[in-house]
């Protein structure tokens, strides 16, 4: 299924740092502070993070047969991604809400944690989005160190709110913005020629 000569350093930091924005488990702290509050005073991460990955591996091994199924080519999506890429970062450069996240807490760690927060249509999009320019292989290297991050952070809350505190975190949340819509601009230049071919 994998071919490892494909590995490359580059695309692995590259896809790691994009859904890394996506997922913005920094600018998600104070939610995910408020819902630990909410639910008792913990969050399962090994949980979180395991349903969190699973959803997004699905994803890249499921996603481009469920798009033939809906007779949509990769390209298209990556294109319609990318635009929703670019909305995720305006909204962290600009501090606005386009995307309302569900803030029911009774469901655990799974919801909304996992889904939509962590793992949510942005995320999904965005794996489609880069499984049209990289490889795979890489791919899944980039979720699986995002997954990683994803545990230290939940496993980390408190310590990670002191040391970057609240100026530290609107920082975080813009720079990663403009990276996110760098990113758009790239795939939406790459695949819009190859639509309609």
């Amino acid at each position: 299924m994998f071919s490892f000569d494909r590995i490359e350093t580059e695309e692995i930091i590259t896809i790691t740092f994009t859904l890394f924005a996506v997922i913005d488990i920094l600018g998600s702290i104070p939610i995910l502070i408020s819902l630990k509050d909410k639910m008792g005073g913990s969050i399962r991460s090994t949980q979180a993070t395991i349903a969190s990955g699973v959803f997004m591996i699905l994803f890249l091994f499921l996603g481009k047969p469920f798009l033939n199924l809906l007779g949509l080519d990769v390209q298209s999506f990556a294109v319609a991604g990318s635009i929703v890429i670019f909305i995720l970062g305006l909204e962290m450069i600009l501090g606005l809400e386009f995307f309302k996240p569900d803030s029911n807490p009774n469901s655990g760690s799974l919801v909304p944690i996992a889904f939509p927060l962590i793992a949510g249509s942005g995320t999904l999009t965005t794996i489609m989005a880069l499984k049209a320019n990289y490889h795979d292989i890489n791919i899944l290297a980039g979720i699986l160190i995002n997954c990683i991050i994803i545990f230290a952070v939940l496993k980390s809350l408190k310590w990670i709110e002191r040391a970057l505190g609240p100026s530290g975190l609107i920082v975080v949340r813009k720079f990663f913005g403009v990276i996110l819509i760098a990113i758009a601009v790239k795939i939406f230049g790459s695949n819009i020629a190859a639509i309609g071919r």
